[in-house]
């Protein structure tokens, strides 16, 4: 297979570079236009939208002139030689120069036949085109940038400069002008902090021929904000003479036109491109990381303010619950002896506490049909079930279900009181604040009373479960079993013994004992059972009692009151994923950028 010629090597490989920077740039503009466009409300998301759209137009512009020539402006004062350093760079005099008086009131453009404004993206309303076809115009696009410390028309004096902050943006070398007496312009130097996102700065002291050489203080001053590296000194009259006479530049000028027309050019504008390009996008996002950075101290103060209503809400309904399961501890108990007897077995003590459990489930269930309380809520949901709490849930929403969950578990001007603080913290914060509005708050209260009061319902379904199995054990059946037929054995005997021995094989027969006995020994049977009974409720009280207090304290925790403010934390995390995925942005720009360094 033959080999490709050189050229067409170079031709494939930078068509294959451009295809992969247009991948790049279209792959970072769809993720900053998906980060920048998330669905969220919040303050420093929105002016990071906004900044994201001026980037994503300026990706537009980049895109239109990726192929086109190196665009290489000069900025400076009035009188630094900018239009004698464009007809030196030319090699011929395309502008107007003028040491005394700004020349250039408008920004005009030097470049080859069938380049023009609209394939840089430049509106070209506002700036003069000069096409001229030479050498040096083969690969560079000149431009003259007007004054930024001077206007031309005092009765617009913002015109020249708002030209000049319109046509920066679209350049991708920077040439910096100045002179002896005019390195320090403010005016300049704010300007240049503006346009130096997206371009490659290069400095340059014209008057070579008549100021003095400041180019080492010139860059003590410059490395404060930035690394200057190399500063030329230029004679533009005598390099535009070397020109016209044909000469090859010297000195400075000919090291800086070589890394125009030889580093910066031809290929190596794609990657200048691309190296703004990326340092434009990081700068972008550096703003934006300022501005989350001003309000994230805030969100951390809202999500305390959260928790701690929460821990509040929480501590109360934990107490109160904890009340209402004491004070229904009877029902609490006959349920639990209907889990019991029902794991006993059939045994006499069993029947007992059958019995038993038969007369106490008529109480709970007179008593079910007034539960108002959570922890009567949930004592119904064990007995009845999940199924059977909803019916009767559902027949009483019709009437004001929201308000009553509400007030089942906190009161409503607690409620308010907590929604008016986290308003404060919210607003503070910058996020939407219909999340911390009173009806808002109370609706997600009820939300939350049911879903507590279902959890707590499986809870303490697994309490009595746990505890049931606990006291059904083989030692303790057996000793109350025992305890109940010796009482039954000492009854049958004292019956036994008077129906086949007194009153039949005695010698001396005694009559059949009558009625008062039997009532005598049904009352003292009544009397052991119910001893029995206490004893083994006693038992359960105090397991029951202590597993109450043991949920009060589960229950004591923000997690209970998980269903409050769900909306606001919603737009807590939202306002935080933003900023980790501004973080991860900000991480892989900078592993382009680095990538970009290394090659």
């Amino acid at each position: 297979m033959a080999a490709l010629p050189p050229y067409a090597w170079d031709m494939s490989h930078s068509q294959i570079a451009q295809l992969e920077l247009l991948a790049e740039v279209d792959s970072l503009a769809e993720q900053l236009t998906d980060w920048a466009d998330g669905p969220i409300s919040w303050e420093p998301a929105r002016a990071c939208r906004a900044l994201v759209r001026r980037l994503i137009e300026r990706v537009g512009t980049f895109r239109v002139r990726l192929e086109a020539p190196l665009v290489v402006a000069t900025l400076g004062g009035t009188g630094t030689g900018k239009s004698a350093l464009v007809n030196a760079l030319a090699g011929d005099e395309v502008v107007r120069t003028g040491r005394e008086r700004p020349t250039t009131p408008r920004p005009t453009i030097v470049a080859r036949p069938g380049i023009t404004p609209e394939l840089l993206g430049i509106d070209p309303s506002n700036v003069d085109l000069v096409t001229r076809d030479l050498p040096s115009l083969a690969n560079l696009i000149l431009v003259d940038c007007p004054d930024p410390d001077t206007t031309e028309e005092p009765s617009a004096p913002a015109t020249n400069l708002a030209r000049l902050r319109e046509i920066l943006p679209h350049c991708d070398i920077l040439l910096v002008a100045t002179t002896q007496q005019k390195y320090r312009s403010a005016r300049v130097a704010e300007e240049l902090a503006a346009a130096a996102g997206g371009a490659r700065l290069v400095f340059v002291q014209t008057h070579a021929d008549t100021d003095q050489d400041i180019r080492a203080d010139w860059r003590q001053a410059l490395g404060q904000q930035r690394e200057p590296g190399h500063v030329f000194l230029v004679d533009s009259p005598a390099a535009l003479a070397d020109a016209r006479s044909g000469m090859e530049p010297r000195g400075e000028f000919a090291v800086l036109v070589d890394m125009l027309t030889r580093q910066f050019a031809g290929a190596a504008a794609v990657r200048i491109r691309r190296a703004n390009f990326l340092e434009l996008v990081a700068e972008t996002l550096d703003a934006c990381s300022r501005r989350i950075d001003e309000y994230s101290p805030r969100l951390e103060q809202l999500k305390e303010a959260v928790d701690q209503r929460r821990a509040q809400l929480s501590a109360r309904l934990a107490a109160q619950m904890r009340d209402d399961l004491l004070a229904n501890r009877r029902q609490w108990e006959n349920r639990l002896l209907g889990k019991t007897s029902s794991r006993w077995g059939l045994s006499p003590f069993s029947l007992v506490l059958r019995i038993y459990q038969g007369l106490g489930g008529l109480l709970t269930g007179a008593l079910v049909w007034r539960a108002r309380t959570p922890a009567q809520m949930a004592l119904w949901g064990t007995v009845a079930g999940l199924q059977s709490w909803r019916k009767q849930r559902g027949s009483r929403k019709a009437q004001d279900a929201p308000a009553r969950a509400v007030a089942d578990c906190w009161d409503r001007a607690e409620l308010r009181a907590a929604a008016l603080v986290l308003d404060g913290y919210a607003a503070e914060a910058g996020l939407d604040r219909e999340s911390t509005r009173p009806e808002t708050v109370f609706d997600e209260a009820g939300e939350a009373a049911d879903t507590f009061v279902a959890g707590a319902s499986a809870e303490l379904e697994s309490v009595l479960d746990r505890l049931a199995r606990r006291h059904t054990g083989w030692f303790t059946r057996w000793r109350f079993e025992l305890l109940l037929a010796a009482m039954l054995g000492v009854l049958l005997y004292r019956l036994g013994r008077n129906f086949f021995w007194d009153s039949w094989l005695s010698p001396e027969r005694l009559p059949v004992l009558g009625l008062d006995f039997y009532l005598s020994a049904g009352f003292w049977l009544v009397l052991w059972c119910l001893l029995l009974l206490w004893a083994f409720a006693g038992r359960l009280r105090s397991g029951l009692r202590r597993q109450i207090d043991q949920l009060a304290r589960t229950w004591n925790v923000p997690g209970s009151a998980a269903g409050l403010f769900t909306g606001l934390e919603s737009d807590l995390h939202r306002a935080e994923q933003f900023s980790h995925d501004l973080e991860r942005l900000k991480q892989q720009v900078a592993r382009l950028r680095d990538s970009l360094n290394s090659v």
